[in-house]
């Protein structure tokens, strides 16, 4: 079978090898090398260094859907293409070029969690499992028939960066399994059920400003999920400076669902700050808090809370979030 894969993201990379290993891969499709960094260098994607490296041919389309990337794609011949993290909507025309099937490698348990920020959407929704799921390319996003999938359970202490991988090393199990029932004909075609169906869309850095208004447990959520893209944070008020600061917040924090908290002491507000993290008050149904320990102020390195209070000041009765608008 002639295998051409359509990826971009790191978390590709395994199922990528294991194409490769299988003797089937003729090809990889990736998005163009982009700018990257403070000095802006033209960077190619990990995968693509990957399949130069082990002589896979590649394209690199700005548009998949122009004339010119469809004909190039239809001179590699593929029975089948794989799909995983690539970047780009693929148009009909694409979709119907291989002879056997399109299919995609998706990170969740369709259809819980289609979009591109599944991986984030499974720990911000505290699910207890979330996995890999094969499935035929349909023009509807992550809607197409489910051929297989496998689960991985959640321990409720992982960071999206750590999910990532862990997905990423299982994706090529269910991956090979799938193109095997393919080549045999007996690969399943599951619906599914529209009903059950979520989103998580892409995500932008704004999405990572912490609402202390919700419970302590969903902050913590969120905290993990978007570690570490678009990362979490909040601000403020800097006494020396007479204005709020933003400051990076990262995990492991620790969550009190239930805690003694002044009448006054709203969400947001620091509890306490000190050698022992830095306890901040949260708000929703139960309220709580939650103790952080690592954080980043703007321009220097990340540093645990004796660093940072050694050259910032955060007291107890402040309160963290965006300046009060005029």
């Amino acid at each position: 079978m002639r295998i051409v894969m359509m990826a971009t993201g790191d978390i590709a990379i395994p199922s990528f090898l294991a194409l490769h290993e299988s003797g089937q891969l003729v090809g990889l499709v990736t998005q163009p090398d982009r700018p990257v960094g403070r000095h802006m260098k033209l960077t190619p994607p990990a995968i693509k260094q990957q399949a130069q490296a082990l002589g896979v041919p590649v394209l690199q389309p700005e548009s998949v859907r122009a004339p010119e990337a469809l004909e190039e794609l239809r001179a590699l011949a593929p029975d089948l293409l794989v799909v995983m993290a690539y970047g780009q909507i693929l148009s009909q025309q694409v979709i119907d070029i291989p002879k056997l099937a399109c299919i995609n490698a998706h990170a969740s348990l369709l259809p819980r969690h289609r979009g591109a920020a599944c991986i984030q959407a499974a720990i911000e929704a505290g699910d207890d499992e979330t996995g890999v799921t094969i499935m035929h390319v349909v023009r509807k996003l992550d809607a197409g028939d489910i051929i297989c999938s496998e689960s991985l359970p959640l321990r409720g202490t992982e960071t999206a960066e750590v999910l990532h991988d862990d997905l990423a090393e299982l994706a090529p199990r269910p991956l090979l399994l799938a193109i095997q029932q393919l080549a045999a004909g007996t690969a399943a075609s599951i619906p599914q059920d529209e009903s059950l169906a979520t989103y998580a869309p892409k995500l932008a850095r704004a999405d990572g400003c912490i609402d202390w208004s919700q419970p302590a447990f969903q902050v913590a959520r969120k905290i993990r999920a978007y570690h570490s893209w678009p990362g979490s944070y909040t601000q403020y008020p800097s006494v020396k400076k007479g204005v709020h600061v933003p400051i990076k917040i990262f995990p492991p924090v620790d969550v009190f669902s239930t805690i003694v908290k002044p009448p006054d002491a709203g969400p947001g507000t620091v509890l306490e700050a000190g050698s022992d993290g830095l306890l901040v008050s949260c708000g929703g149904p139960g309220g709580g808090a939650v103790r952080i320990w690592t954080l980043q102020p703007p321009g220097a390195r990340k540093m645990n809370v004796e660093s940072f209070f050694a050259g910032h000041t955060i007291r107890r009765g402040m309160v963290l979030g965006n300046a009060p608008q005029d």
